[in-house]
């Protein structure tokens, strides 16, 4: 009788068929934190409904065709006819389908609406993530517009729409559109002040004619972008159309797509203007500041992103622990197995208490909220999209070989992971607007010090941490060189204080013992051993028991 070699086991079950919402304690916690009792009822039930959209088996079978299939450019028709159209799987589309329908490109006018929707937008972009870039500038584009009230009346209730409509027409012909944007120029990238574009005025209701190319236009089958370039009273922001209001085609011509590290499902374009109709939003010359709104919500959708990205990440690393046994029991019960995953954990909850805080300062907008955002979001976007990285590749690590191979889907959010971090400005970037926000908008730095001032008396590495940004804020010598280190300290406090406030008193100690206090090492799994990991990590597993 022949050996039987293939019997399977010891292998971990696939984490499907779950509830990503209400499997994710932080998250849910977040959201009845932060939505009133009158709206909170209807929030749950959306994204209850969402939760289970992004674990059921379907949504991760579209991510991976998705990306498995990634958009193809087609310049031109069979006859030489110009037609600069990118082609889809049907899983993109069917994700993105299901994404507007939950309102997740709708948030400005819902009560709670950012809070609903940024949750929404961490769980469903954990089925994938690349199809949350067009979501995320339709979304953002709502602000921007706003600068001109007769586009705003126009556009917005395409823009929040909850119906998706494939292809390009006539956007007044269809229940719902999606934007894109197009800033960056070959030669100036994050420096946009060097844009060459031109834009010629072609008559006096703010028709414009412009040429120019963009090396980074994102999501190019949109039916919109919001664009910068040069007008005669200096860089000014245009709507640009993929289809003329007579029906004909813009000219916005699709020079290839980039071959990204990551975000495979998702298409970025270099495009050409040349003599392409445009309709100039806000003045003259105040391009900048006009496009800044989209820019500002986008880089929160950042952040929003890089949470899901290391929620998903540790629920898998949580789970296969869970199942997966070495050396006599299952790995999660192991000291140093459970420290790493403790660690990844506390990670992920700061990230996304932090996150859904964000989210309900755009809620409130009031003076003073407004102010916080100026400092606490850059500094958000810096910190949060850089631990990304670090988290979803040590999550891997704890799936061992198998987290190495395709099929585990970890390789996946590992190329995507770096995204976040270098999408609406890269770690300088940030930095540089925080030191911008303390030089000219001291409300900012009060307005921050008094929301991490909540937690004060709480916890002395807390306190200790606040006094010593406070000591480095009183000294300007080599400011810009030490950008960096004063961000991430801003980006620390502020976790830490909002832990200490909300989350159990075992996550919030590991916190402020390793972040704050210098109880920690360089790597992940370097948490004291005395604390209460083993609560931590049953606190970040992503099943119902």
């Amino acid at each position: 009788m022949a050996a039987t070699t293939h019997t399977v086991t010891n292998q971990v079950p696939p984490l499907v068929g779950h509830d990503v919402f209400a499997t994710d304690r932080v998250l849910s916690e977040a959201v009845e934190r932060h939505i009133e009792p009158g709206v909170l009822p209807v929030a749950l039930e959306e994204l209850g409904e969402l939760g289970r959209a992004a674990g059921s088996a379907q949504a991760q079978e579209w991510g991976a065709q998705a990306n498995a299939h990634p958009p193809v450019l087609r310049t031109h028709d069979r006859y030489g006819h110009r037609v600069d159209e990118v082609e889809f799987h049907p899983s993109w589309h069917r994700l993105l389908g299901h994404a507007v329908s939950a309102g997740l490109t709708d948030a400005w006018g819902r009560p709670a609406g950012h809070v609903r929707r940024a949750a929404g937008f961490l769980v469903w972009t954990q089925a994938e993530a690349g199809h949350g870039c067009p979501l995320s500038m339709t979304h953002a584009a709502v602000p921007a517009l706003r600068a001109d009230p007769e586009l705003a009346a126009v556009w917005e209730p395409l823009l929040t729409s909850h119906t998706y409509v494939e292809g390009l027409r006539n956007a007044r012909e269809k229940a719902g559109v999606l934007f894109g944007m197009g800033m960056t120029e070959k030669q100036g990238g994050t420096d946009v002040r060097s844009n060459t574009t031109r834009a010629e005025p072609l008559s006096g209701a703010g028709e414009y004619l412009l040429t120019g190319h963009k090396w980074f236009c994102s999501a190019p089958m949109s039916d919109g972008f919001l664009v910068l370039a040069r007008a005669a009273g200096g860089l000014s922001c245009f709507l640009v159309p993929r289809v003329l209001p007579d029906g004909t085609r813009n000219v916005f011509l699709i020079q290839r797509l980039k071959d990204k590290l990551g975000n495979r499902s998702n298409a970025s374009a270099e495009v050409e203007f040349d003599g392409t109709w445009a309709r100039l939003v806000g003045a003259e010359g105040r391009g900048v500041r006009t496009i800044i709104e989209m820019v500002a919500a986008t880089r929160l959708d950042c952040v929003v992103g890089s949470a899901g990205l290391m929620r998903q990440a540790v629920a898998q690393a949580v789970h296969h622990s869970a199942y997966r046994s070495a050396f006599g029991g299952p790995l999660i019960d192991k000291p140093l197995m459970r420290n790493v995953l403790a660690d990844l954990a506390l990670e992920s909850e700061a990230a996304t208490v932090l996150a859904m805080r964000l989210a309900a300062a755009y809620d409130a907008d009031t003076e003073e909220e407004r102010a916080f955002l100026r400092l606490a979001l850059p500094a958000a976007k810096f910190w949060v999209t850089k631990r990304c990285t670090a988290v979803v590749g040590e999550a891997l690590e704890c799936l061992g070989g198998n987290g190495y191979v395709e099929e585990s889907g970890m390789p996946r959010l590992l190329r995507e992971a770096p995204l976040n971090s270098i999408w609406e400005g890269s770690g300088n970037v940030q930095a540089l607007d925080v030191l911008r926000a303390l030089q000219r908008e001291p409300r900012a730095l009060d307005a921050f010090l008094r929301e991490v001032g909540r937690a004060r008396g709480a916890d002395h590495r807390l306190d200790a941490a606040i006094k010593g940004l406070l000591t480095e804020l009183a000294d300007l010598d080599g400011i810009e060189a030490r950008a960096r280190r004063l961000v991430e300290r801003f980006a620390l406090v502020l976790q830490g204080s909002l832990l200490v406030r909300w989350a159990p008193p075992e996550v919030a100690d590991a916190f402020c013992a390793s972040r704050l206090g210098g109880d920690g090492g360089a790597v992940f799994g370097t948490l004291p051993h005395r604390l209460d990991l083993a609560s931590v990590v049953a606190r970040a597993r992503p099943s119902a028991d």
